[in-house]
């Protein structure tokens, strides 16, 4: 009886143990997680249905105003209507020499479903990317054909554990430039030492050419005066 009981007490456990790990990976997020300062790229916004008994109908995905960004271009998803929705700008910003007064504050994706046990992702192309921060957070909603509505909006902090409801993070790393730059100079150190080293290494060979010649030359002089001083004893001895 015991033993069963402490059968029962594991599974639970790991049941709950499950059912939490469910829950906190279940959410929506952005991939890849990061993309360059100051560029362009292509996320995708994952949507898993963490419900049982509903489909997801509908992701609505905010962009933040004090980050505008220009250029947000979606691709089709079957079976799902996109809406991109702009706002003015307090502030007009200057894009490859045309000003630019509006920027997107919004991507709504509608139609479509997303059955329990299924996930959809839903891709876009954005720019310009901001070039003086480290991350951009995209606070999200989604919808249930039930009329559930969970929103993802809390932003992750450093150091902390994760929020009920995160809201999808996109960070933002430097330009490699500075690295490569440092890495073709390295190269080109290593490509003079190299050289060096080869001269080095050939002025060795040439110098222990030299040695061998002049000792064969010696050798040579000195068998053939031990021949003339033979060849002149057996003379005397005659």
């Amino acid at each position: 009886m015991k033993t069963s009981r402490v059968s029962f007490a594991a599974a639970l456990a790991a049941g709950t143990v499950l059912v939490l790990s469910g829950t906190a990976f279940a959410h929506v997020g952005v991939q890849p997680g990061e993309a360059t300062k100051g560029g362009y790229a292509t996320i995708n916004f994952k949507v898993p249905n963490e419900r049982d008994n509903a489909s997801t109908t509908q992701l609505e995905v905010n962009f933040p105003v004090d980050q505008p960004l220009t250029s947000v271009m979606p691709q089709d998803v079957p079976g799902w209507t996109v809406t991109v929705e702009k706002s003015k700008l307090d502030k007009p910003l200057t894009v490859h020499g045309k000003q630019i007064n509006e920027a997107v504050t919004k991507v709504t994706w509608t139609g479509g479903k997303i059955e329990p046990g299924k996930f959809q992702q839903f891709p876009l192309s954005v720019g310009k990317l901001p070039e003086n921060a480290d991350k951009m957070v995209f606070k999200s909603i989604q919808t249930y054909d039930n009329g559930e509505v969970v929103r993802w909006i809390e932003e992750p902090k450093e150091g902390a554990a994760e929020p009920q409801n995160p809201a999808p993070v996109l960070k933002l790393t430097a330009a490699k430039g500075a690295d490569d730059h440092h890495d073709d100079k390295n190269a080109k150190d290593a490509k003079t030492d190299k050289d060096a080293h080869g001269h080095d290494e050939a002025g060795s060979e040439h110098g222990a050419d030299n040695t061998a010649r002049v000792l064969g030359i010696a050798g040579i002089l000195v068998g053939l005066g031990g021949v003339a001083f033979g060849v002149a004893s057996r003379r005397r001895s005659s």
